[in-house]
């Protein structure tokens, strides 16, 4: 083991308490022997393969193969006149003949507010063909019943709105377009007031329906959103320019999303988040976003405590994924996360590659969560918990993190290695870190209520770490 004497021993003893920054000095960049590289042995081989198990039996949307044309219903692709009525009634038409697909042919289809989306139905954005939304707020009213960063509400409907539905699908290799002229894009600065209002009414438990945030409020909506669904497939076009997250999966099951691109940069813009869904596929898919690329969440304080429905059987795989933060579990959180699996991924540039949040309205556990054989370009933090974020309501309900495990990563640069802040009455605990090679890294941890931090051939800046750590202490949050 590398390393000076005093850090060796902390590492071996496994000290009860510790409080350990190393100064940010640059660690030496070389050619790392081939020893040191990440090996491709793994842990709970049954775990993955029951992962892997689970994603092979994903049923696929039953959709009957019959053709709905919106351009008999009057709908033409010209990006000027408005298509939305001839494609909503394409998708009404397909959905009374008991399912079928709809096809947006090669043009521009403008719509002036909403597509719905309904079960039995498949809308196909062919190669050459955009769908473009409308920039006016207003064309999405009325309010609609949709979870707002964890919170259930009435308030503007996502661009693609599919409620309560079964055996539906988003097809081709065309363009999903939330429109860059969008007035929505503007809310990110407006929307404190709404959001913190409608957050207390979730913290006290305000019935859902009283909760309605209409015009005159600043809730930016999702651009495609699963608002309880099964059987969903997400597969092979492009999204752009949305006004909020771009995938939205809510109380979703057997769901899978493979082959998308999502080049979308506006705030908030994560890639896919998966809430409180179970049984989901994200692979091979592309994501250059102006937040997370795949997050997984389940709620947000009582509300989501209430509706106790976890986000569950999640594997990741394959994806190439450039945004501010490339993973993140939380911190909307509440219903609780368990059974999540990420690998053979590869995470390119920006501030945190691996991100897990909570704060102390949240509640909730996050346990059973696997990551391994991850390539990863640059980023400010490598490993990044904040849990200890105070509790903006009052709220006394930390969060749990516990059993993770991180493996076979290699990594270009980081400016901090490992960095941990959890509250004191509930510790991040029992976290693996095994064959991780980091080429270049400023600053190794920094921990607070840390227990059971173990490490398995973790090689920073060519120096190896292998052991225990545990530390409680007072650091300060960023």
């Amino acid at each position: 083991m590398g390393g000076c004497p005093m850090l060796r021993r902390t590492l071996l003893a496994g000290l009860a308490a510790l409080s350990l920054a190393l100064p940010a000095q640059a660690l030496p960049a070389q050619a790392l022997p081939a020893q040191a590289l990440p090996g491709r042995a793994e842990s709970d081989p049954e775990m993955w393969r029951a992962a892997e198990a689970m994603a092979a039996s994903i049923e696929a949307p039953r959709i009957p193969d019959r053709a709905f044309d919106p351009a008999r219903f009057g709908g033409r692709a010209d990006g000027r006149s408005d298509a939305r009525p001839a494609i909503q009634k394409a998708i009404d038409a397909a959905h009374r003949a008991g399912g079928g697909r709809v096809t947006l042919s090669p043009g521009v289809w403008f719509s002036r507010g909403p597509v719905r989306l309904k079960s039995h139905v498949e809308l196909r954005v062919e190669a050459g063909a955009t769908l473009l939304f409308s920039p006016e707020p207003d064309d999405y009213l009325p309010p609609v019943k949709t979870r707002w960063e964890g919170t259930e509400v009435y308030t503007y409907s996502p661009f693609i709105y599919a409620a309560g539905v079964e055996d539906v699908a988003i097809t081709g290799g065309g363009v999903i377009d939330g429109n860059a002229q969008s007035r929505f894009h503007a809310w990110h600065k407006l929307a404190e007031p709404d959001f913190q209002r409608l957050r207390r009414m979730g913290f006290e438990g305000v019935p859902v329906a009283q909760r309605r945030f209409g015009k005159g409020t600043h809730l930016r909506p999702p651009l495609i959103q699963v608002f309880g669904g099964k059987r969903v497939r997400l597969e092979g076009f492009t999204a752009r320019n949305s006004p909020f997250w771009v995938n939205h999966l809510v109380y979703a099951d057997e769901v899978v999303v493979r082959g998308i691109t999502v080049d979308s940069h506006f705030p908030n813009n994560d890639g896919v988040d998966v809430e409180s869904s179970t049984r989901v596929l994200i692979e091979n898919s592309r994501f250059r976003t102006g937040d997370d690329s795949v997050v997984i969440k389940s709620g947000r304080d009582l509300d989501g405590r209430r509706i106790g429905r976890p986000s569950a059987w999640v594997l990741v795989r394959g994806n190439d994924m450039g945004g501010e933060d490339g993973i993140a579990l939380g911190s909307e959180m509440s219903g609780g996360v368990h059974d999540v699996f990420f690998t053979d991924n590869v995470l390119r540039k920006g501030l945190s590659a691996i991100r897990f949040k909570a704060n102390l309205d949240r509640g909730g556990t996050v346990e059973r969560v696997r990551v391994r054989n991850m390539t990863v370009e640059d980023f400010g933090t490598l490993f990044w918990f904040q849990l200890n974020y105070p509790g903006e309501l009052g709220g006394n309900f930390p969060s749990t993190y516990r059993d993770i495990v991180f493996e076979n990563f290699k990594v270009g640069g980081a400016g901090t290695f490992f960095e941990a802040h959890a509250p004191a009455q509930a510790p991040l605990k029992d976290v693996v870190l095994r064959n991780i090679v980091v080429r270049e890294a400023k600053a190794p941890w920094v921990l607070e209520n840390v227990e059971r931090l173990t490490l398995d051939n973790v090689v920073l800046g060519g120096q190896r770490f292998d052991g225990e750590l545990k530390a409680q202490a007072v650091g300060s949050a960023r």
